[in-house]
């Protein structure tokens, strides 16, 4: 045979149609047993490497996937991404990445871009109206991550949970009068996150105290720290690792003592939270383990003929006491 073998001749040998074999290389669970056998069998004899863009003129599918981040620079996304790659490479899928820079216009622009790429789409933290993700669901599979939407796939993490943890650990070390410091409102984790703190400050009788709305970032973090020092309080919840890192740094460079004069927890336990000094008191989740959950399930959803699988339930989050917490300084000596 001369010139490179192609998908229609491995068809011819295996007496099937071209789009079968693209098929049996892209999504072999479709396949009947005995065909896709058949099929590897003659491209093996034939010595046929799969073509995905001839594949993809056949079948319309692309064996792309596509992930979309509010923020690379911020190091909770990094971890995701890094269990939906892998996850992806393991079930035979390339993976499509981009970055919208907290940006909602951006977001819907890349998306729709993308969208015509890929075969299935895993947004991370998405910031899109609820009503324009239920209808981009209907033109690709659809899996998010750290959003929920009625109708729409989700992997999510006990956010409640998790915020009960750092209240009560609060609580304990005789703190009763607590600042909030929210990341930014179109974030539907920071919406979760800054709603149970006021259910659950509440519940313990202790007293909470708004700080305000900053960005999800490091400078973010900074930039609350004066209105920290004006609220007069003796511990801070705040929205993430990176912001809760900003404060520290800030507060240190105005003289406060971390955790001394006030204590500090953060949220995702990041990289850096155990390498930072004091190391931050923070909320551990399962950010790896989410990203190859959430390919897992887009997989099952771009397989199955059937009914979509049911979603996997909220993954725990554990509270992770290091040292940017201590007793408060009002508080009585233990025993008291």
């Amino acid at each position: 045979m001369s010139g490179p073998v192609t998908i229609r001749d491995v068809a011819r040998a295996a007496e099937v149609s071209p789009a079968t074999v693209s098929r049996t290389f892209l999504r072999p669970e479709k396949v009947d047993p005995a065909t896709r056998e058949r099929i590897l069998d003659a491209a093996a004899r034939l010595d046929y490497r799969p073509n995905r863009a001839a594949q993809s003129l056949i079948t319309g599918l692309t064996g792309n996937i596509g992930i979309v981040v509010p923020d690379l620079a911020n190091p909770f996304f990094p971890s995701v991404v890094k269990g939906i790659q892998g996850r992806a490479e393991e079930l035979g899928y390339s993976a499509l990445l981009v970055d919208t820079d907290e940006d909602l216009k951006r977001e819907s622009e890349l998306v729709a871009a993308l969208s015509r790429q890929v075969d299935g789409l895993v947004l991370c933290s998405a910031r899109m109206a609820d009503e324009d993700l239920v209808a981009l669901r209907e033109q690709r599979p659809l899996v998010l991550i750290n959003r929920q939407v009625p109708g729409v796939a989700a992997v999510t993490f006990d956010n409640e949970g998790g915020i009960a943890q750092e209240v009560v650990h609060l609580k304990a070390l005789g703190h009763r009068r607590i600042g909030y410091v929210a990341g930014p409102s179109t974030s539907y984790s920071s919406r979760v996150r800054q709603a149970a703190a006021t259910a659950e400050l509440a519940r313990e009788g202790l007293v909470e105290v708004p700080i305000g709305s900053f960005a999800p970032s490091f400078d973010g973090g900074r930039s609350a720290a004066e209105k920290v020092l004006l609220a007069d309080v003796t511990a801070v919840m705040v929205y993430n690792d990176v912001m809760a890192l900003g404060l520290v740094n800030q507060l240190t460079r105005y003289g406060i003592s971390v955790p001394n004069d006030i204590s500090v927890v953060g949220y995702d336990d990041i990289e850096f939270a155990s390498m930072s000094n004091p190391p931050l008191t923070t909320v551990r989740i399962p950010r790896e383990h989410a990203g190859a959950l959430a390919m897992s399930y887009l997989h099952a959803l771009m397989g199955s003929s059937g009914p979509a699988p049911e979603p996997p339930a909220r993954l725990p989050t554990k509270l992770v006491f290091r040292g940017t917490s201590v007793r408060a300084p009002s508080a009585p000596p233990a025993g008291d």
